[in-house]
């Protein structure tokens, strides 16, 4: 039960990206909506010679950057732990929140959370390499001459991969909830698990 509770966020997680793409194709998402205004965006960017498409590009940029920060200092705290197990374990046991968790149980769980924020980070930072080709395409623009359909797709198809990984980086954080849940108890990560899937 203490296994299959570990690893049941991952299960989730994975479950979930590969079954919103069924989903979508009845009900569209949020992100396939703003994949359009994306090539609105794109298509505009050809018409405006001013330094707005570089700034929504730099914002944009800040927020995966911030994260991708953030997953690795939870990466480093998960390390840590691993450092200080039987002293977490101690812990865990006075907070008399009905679990009992060997060595090997926080181990196993420990590493599913290293395999979530690391994840999270490469798609995190994938995602930021993506956005900054995007910008050097911005930059590349010609405003002297009417873009083919090919310029506004390649590069509406690249913001909108940079945002795919952004989302995907965000999941992990999501699914991350239910994980650190565990530590209170199985059950728990269970239920926060289904509650997270629900939202």
């Amino acid at each position: 039960m203490t296994l299959i509770a570990s690893v049941f966020p991952i299960v989730c997680w994975l479950g979930y990206n590969y079954g919103v793409p069924f989903v979508e194709r009845w009900r569209p998402s949020l992100s396939v909506i703003m994949s359009m205004q994306r090539r609105r965006w794109v298509a505009n960017a050809f018409t405006r010679d001013s330094p707005l498409d570089a700034i929504l590009s730099g914002n944009l940029m800040q927020s995966v950057s911030l994260l991708a920060s953030t997953s690795v200092l939870l990466v480093l705290a998960i390390f840590t732990a691993f450092g200080a197990l039987p002293t977490l374990v101690r812990s865990l046991g006075t907070l008399g929140l009905g679990a009992d968790y060997t060595a090997v149980d926080m181990q196993i769980h420990l590493l599913v959370l290293l395999g979530i924020f690391v994840s999270s980070f490469f798609a995190f930072t994938l995602s930021l390499r993506q956005f900054n080709h995007f910008c050097i395409m911005v930059g590349a623009i010609d405003h002297n001459r009417k873009p083919t359909d090919t310029e506004i797709d390649a590069m509406t198809m690249l913001n909108a991969l940079a945002a795919r990984n952004f989302n995907n980086g965000i999941r992990a954080y999501y699914f991350a909830v239910p994980a650190v849940a565990w530590f209170g108890s199985p059950v728990l990560s269970f239920v926060v698990c289904a509650f997270t899937l629900g939202v």
